[in-house]
């Protein structure tokens, strides 16, 4: 999915569309109003995380004009602006959602998927890749219908490699997503925590664990 966020502040913007990335998406950064609207009207825009307060045109008018164009296209407002007064203005000029400044990343991860979700698949909380599915709402995984049991970064490893079925990600694009980027990057527990994962996905029964190594490249799971 694309999304767009137009964020006037440089470094928020920065972290928004980094760990949107992180999650699959792929990510359009605006820093102002006129250039948020052009982008925004783009046939190719999913969802716009479109900030309140913005140089040239405010984010009420650049919803203003998305709603005239694009009625349909989901809109979430960040703003540092906590007053009712101030919800119930965006929310009548047709935002679907609403987030006050400061936000925990989890919560905004969870009104982007509320928004980007299909309405008639039922089962949008689960990923699936081959015979592996992943829940992330009860945190459990099977492999062919049988549990495997994870710890909690083994769990939010996995899930990283089943959101990107058959691509190839570097070590560095893991431990960014999974550990942070304040992580020392000269660690060895990408390699330690995939290695665990293999081990405990593979079995006799099922054969080894769909995770490749690609050769001074990093690692992909085999959809």
């Amino acid at each position: 999915m694309r999304i767009l966020v137009v964020e006037d502040e440089a470094s928020l913007g920065e972290f928004v569309s980094r760990a949107l990335t992180a999650e699959g998406h792929t990510v359009r950064l605006a820093h102002d109003g006129p250039t948020g609207e052009r982008l925004a009207l783009a046939d190719d825009t999913a969802l716009v995380l479109l900030d309140v307060m913005l140089p040239g045109k405010s984010g009420l008018d650049v919803l203003r004009s998305i709603r005239t164009k694009k009625p349909a296209l989901p809109v979430i407002l960040l703003t540092a602006r906590a007053s009712v007064e101030n919800k119930v203005e965006g929310l009548d000029l047709g935002a679907d959602d609403y987030i006050t400044k400061p936000f925990s990343f989890d919560e905004l991860l969870a009104r982007v998927r509320a928004q980007l979700r299909d309405p008639g698949q039922a089962t949008s909380h689960a990923l699936v890749v081959g015979d592996l599915e992943l829940d992330l709402r009860s945190r459990r995984v099977t492999r062919a219908g049988d549990e495997v049991e994870l710890s909690s970064r083994e769990f939010d490893l996995l899930a990283y490699l089943m959101r990107h079925p058959d691509q190839v990600l570097s070590r560095a694009q893991i431990l960014d997503a999974v550990w942070g980027v304040e992580f020392d990057p000269d660690t060895k527990v990408v390699e330690v925590y995939v290695s665990s994962l293999r081990r405990k996905l593979g079995s006799e029964e099922h054969g080894p664990a769909p995770i490749e190594t690609v050769r001074n490249v990093g690692y992909r799971l085999r959809g």
